[in-house]
């Protein structure tokens, strides 16, 4: 028995293999015909010793000096066994001082998959314009999550992102990348902000990061991420992005076997030119694996947080996960779980835990994302250049905080990683988010393992970042491990209690905490049936893993690091109390108990208060700056109120010792306190209010080019932030704003942005816009720079293949997203008449009850599944069980009924195995 099953579950990854699934349902290894090499002496040096063992050289893997990637053409592609021959002594090599054959890592996309997504011709939720912003990007007015005020929705808090662009900040010369399945770089909403220096196709190994086209637009979800972060604003088309002035690039990584090297690769890609990295993916949110970054992956993101961005660290955004439906706990996700990546949650728009969310201890903050069916989505860019409402799950939540920190950098370009950081626990907060473990630890943040330290705000952000002074050199305190082995019994609790010193007795001591990290060694019968807490001198009680019903693995955890930001402020110093509890979730073997075989305590943090210093220096400033009169008598009335806390010293009350918000200094030496800078100034980090250029209404520096709005008879100019009296070439004038906005790229003379009158050399004005002059029934094909046919089926088209189509030809209908002579079964013909009168046929899906039908509805059905009867149109369940010993299944994965032990069940024939069915078939 044990044979037979163990010959069906090779038999399974055999035929994975053969049908080329990059994640076989077996645990058997992948191994690919790719391998990472550390080779010393330089490229000329893995050059020869590639050709030498009949390797191709690919070339550096990224950023990461002295890898290489080598690839085997005579090798299998994929194989459960790692290869060996000829090419295998290579190892043997002087200068090979590593080398791995790279295996296949399942990798998921953090969407989840919901029902089919309402049209956006459907009505939209509009809502007023907050304040004086609006765009006429056609989905503005739905985008609740910037700009909150539908009084339908209850909307009750935002992320204040109106508030950051309302001064000034739109991610201007940040640049983001989306790790994903490629990005559409010519989506009209990305394609004005769009970078290739920031874009590769680690699939291809190419440069052109566009997705791969197919019948099911699997390959969406990067373009969706891209748009959230970087779509442009007042183009007509779809939404705004958060940082919508910020550089998008694309990195196609996930469109194909994912390894150690193609994380890598993709990890390390220019650390000198893009600053933030955003990833919507990791390992199965399944609650039962457990997996992380291998051993180059790791080196990226430690090479990147040490030398990226010229040394003050890349910015790694990470989707926390949607496992919360298989009691998944992102603690066992070692990408979230990094001190090196910013862990980011979701709550939906009423503030409520959605359904998909796992709690953990290293989530830092929240954004915003769906919920249940009947909260709203989040609104983006879309393939085949459209837009979607339909965003779902901590993949959407991720690029909002990519964008977001892409505000703060702006308003300060020379922050670290680690200043990001501090800046969002200092920020974030609870707000209207709804979580039952809600504390305040002893440094006084609010902070949940469900949301971190609460939701982002971008306003309070970018301010905090202006007068930002970096952090205290990082210290890093490893403890020493406590090896006693202990005995973890069911139902009982194992509690350790470790003394923390902080590691005084050492230069890189610790006194104040940021990340504290538990490194674990446990042997356990059953994985899932564990759960730990561990408690900080202070009293914080972080939860580092939950029970995960589904995880019945034997393996334990073998140095698995988890990690908790709770304790972030604390002190390090003192007893660390570690519990381990035990609850068997069914029937399983007592003879071998668990056993804690070792932990430890790394501790990272800071030797001085990161905060002291910074507010010492401001004040000593303040008063330097506010003592240079005396006063030969001393005043006693009252103060004004925009004076602070330290009062005021004479001769009247509006002569303040310090401001309690800003002090703007007149021509004739006098100052004073007021609540804002007027009209024509600007406020700096020593809360003075400094005078704009002469041009400027409103500006942000004393520079010409850093007006936000212009004087009478000048115009603010889009992009250079600079005024001027009249609009240049490319350019139009926006009334509304009394801006000049930068034409569309192809056009070189517009009235609005949508609307070319004047086309750029190599282009033509079709309608209102300028495109490529390729043909009717032809596409621009950007890789070989030249039109290409669509399909026969296609009369326009977006790419190569059926699937590409965006119009279809005469005789041909749409049904999803191809084009058909006629409809499949499980569709029918469906006809509208547009306002125009025309005629527009297409395939519509039948309702799911039916095999085949003659219209939309349950009651249309023309034939059934097997196992249901038609009875007027409709489809129901048989009631006549066929006899087990002559089943007659049906083809593909429909439901039968079949007779065993005089009962009737339902099964499914599904490749090699059968399985009970849901009623519902």
């Amino acid at each position: 028995m044990v044979r037979s099953a163990a010959w069906r579950r090779s038999l399974l990854c055999v035929l994975a293999l053969s049908l080329g699934l990059a994640s076989p349902p077996c645990k058997a290894r992948i191994y690919t015909n790719h391998w990472a090499v550390r080779i010393g002496g330089g490229p000329d040096v893995a050059e020869r010793i590639a050709e030498k063992y009949g390797y191709r050289n690919m070339g550096q893997i990224g950023d990461l000096k002295d890898h290489y990637h080598f690839f085997h053409s005579r090798t299998i592609k994929r194989s459960t066994l790692s290869s060996r021959g000829r090419h295998s002594f290579i190892s043997m090599e002087p200068k090979v001082e590593w080398i791995q054959q790279q295996v296949v890592k399942r990798r998921i996309k953090r969407d989840y998959k919901p029902a089919p997504p309402r049209s956006l011709s459907s009505p939209a939720h509009i809502s007023p314009a907050q304040g004086n912003i609006f765009y006429n990007d056609a989905k503005w007015s739905s985008m609740w999550y910037i700009h909150c005020n539908d009084d339908v929705h209850n909307c009750q808090s935002d992320m204040n992102i109106v508030g950051a662009w309302k001064r000034g900040f739109t991610g201007k010369n940040v640049v983001v990348t989306i790790l994903d399945d490629g990005i559409e770089r010519n989506h009209p909403d990305l394609l004005q902000n769009y970078d290739p220096q920031a874009s590769y196709d680690v699939n291809g190994n190419d440069m052109d990061p566009m997705p791969r086209y197919d019948a099911s637009n699997e390959n969406k979800h990067g373009t969706r991420c891209a748009g959230e972060v970087a779509a442009s604003a007042n183009n007509s088309h779809c939404i705004v992005g958060i940082a919508y002035n910020a550089r998008i690039g694309g990195v196609r990584m996930l469109d194909g076997d994912v390894t150690d090297m193609v994380e890598a690769k993709s990890l390390s890609l220019h650390p000198q030119h893009i600053d933030i990295y955003s990833a919507s993916w990791g390992p199965d949110d399944d609650g039962k694996t457990v997996d992380g970054p291998a051993s180059l992956a790791r080196q990226a993101f430690e090479n990147g947080i040490r030398l990226g961005r010229k040394g003050r660290g890349s910015i790694f955004v990470w989707a926390s996960g949607n496992g919360g439906r298989s009691r998944d706990h992102c603690s066992c996700d070692g990408y979230t779980n990094s001190i090196y990546t910013i862990s980011i949650s979701s709550t939906a728009e009423s503030g409520r835990k959605p359904w998909y969310l796992e709690e953990c201890s290293s989530t830092l903050t929240t954004t915003y994302s769906s919920g249940e069916n009947y909260d709203r989505k989040i609104i983006t860019t879309d393939l085949r250049h459209r837009c979607t409402d339909s965003h779902t799950g901590t993949s959407a939540s991720a690029p909002m905080a990519a964008a977001i920190i892409a505000l703060a950098l702006e308003a300060n370009s020379l922050l670290t990683w680690r200043d990001v950081q501090h800046i969002i626990v200092k920020t974030s907060k609870a707000g209207h988010l709804s979580a039952p473990d809600w504390k305040t630890n002893a440094a006084g943040y609010n902070v949940s393992h469900l949301y971190g330290f609460g939701l982002m705000d971008a306003e309070a952000m970018v301010k905090e970042a202006e007068r930002w002074k970096q952090v205290p050199a990082q210290h890093v305190c490893v403890e020493s491990a406590d090896r006693q082995i202990r005995t973890i019994r069911p139902e009982h609790v194992v509690r350790s209690v470790y003394k923390a010193t902080g590691c005084t007795d050492n230069p890189n001591h610790v006194i104040y905490l940021e990340h504290v990290v538990v490194r674990i060694t446990i042997t356990h019968p059953r994985r899932g049936d564990l759960s730990i807490n561990l408690t900080s001198p202070s009293g914080t009680k972080s939860q580092l893993l939950a029970n995960r019903l589904f995880d019945h693995s034997m393996e334990g955890f073998k140095n698995w690091e988890f990690m908790t930001t709770h304790c972030w402020g604390e002190k390090a110093a003192g007893d660390w109390v570690l519990e381990i509890y035990d609850s068997p979730s069914q029937l399983r073997s007592q003879k071998v108990p668990g056993k804690l075989k070792e932990w430890s305590l790394v501790l990272y943090g800071t030797s001085v208060h990161p905060y002291i210093l910074r507010s010492e220096k401001t004040r000593s400033a303040e008063i330097m700056t506010h003592t240079n009169e005396e006063f030969t008598e001393e005043y006693n009335g009252p103060c004004d109120p925009e004076c602070n806390e330290r009062g005021c010293e004479g001769p009247g009350p509006h002569h303040c010792i310090n401001c309690l918000h800003y002090f703007l200094k007149f021509k004739n030496n006098t100052r004073t306190c007021v609540s804002e800078c007027p009209s024509g100034f600007f406020r700096d980090d020593k809360k003075r209010c400094k005078k704009c250029s002469s041009v400027c209404e409103t500006c942000v520096g004393s520079r010409s080019d850093q007006c936000t709005s212009c004087r009478a008879g000048y115009h603010l100019s889009e992009g250079t932030n600079m005024c001027v009296s009249s609009c240049a070439e490319s350019s139009y004038l926006d009334h509304d704003s009394n801006t000049c906005r930068r034409c569309p790229e192809n056009c070189k003379r517009c009235t609005t942005a949508s609307i070319c009158t004047e086309c750029k050399p190599g282009l033509s004005l079709q309608g209102n816009r300028c495109q490529l002059t390729c043909d009717l029934g032809s596409y621009y094909n950007g890789h070989r720079k030249t039109c290409e046919a669509c399909h026969p089926a296609c009369a326009t088209c977006a790419g190569t293949g059926v699937e590409a189509c965006t119009k279809c030809a005469v005789g041909y209908l749409l049904e999803d997203w191809r084009c058909v002579s006629t409809c499949s079964s499980g569709y029918y013909l469906s006809e509208q008449t547009s306002d125009s009168g025309q005629v527009q046929r297409s395939c519509r899906k039948c309702d799911h009850s039916c095999y085949e039908c003659l219209g939309p509805g349950e009651r249309n059905c023309s034939s059934c599944v097997s196992g249901y009867n038609l009875e007027a149109g409709a489809c129901v369940v048989s009631t006549i069980c066929k006899d087990a010993n002559e089943e007659s299944w049906a083809e593909g994965s429909f439901c039968v009924l079949v007779k065993k032990n005089n009962l009737c069940q339902r099964k499914v024939l599904q490749q090699l195995c059968c399985r009970t069915c849901s009623q519902k078939g």
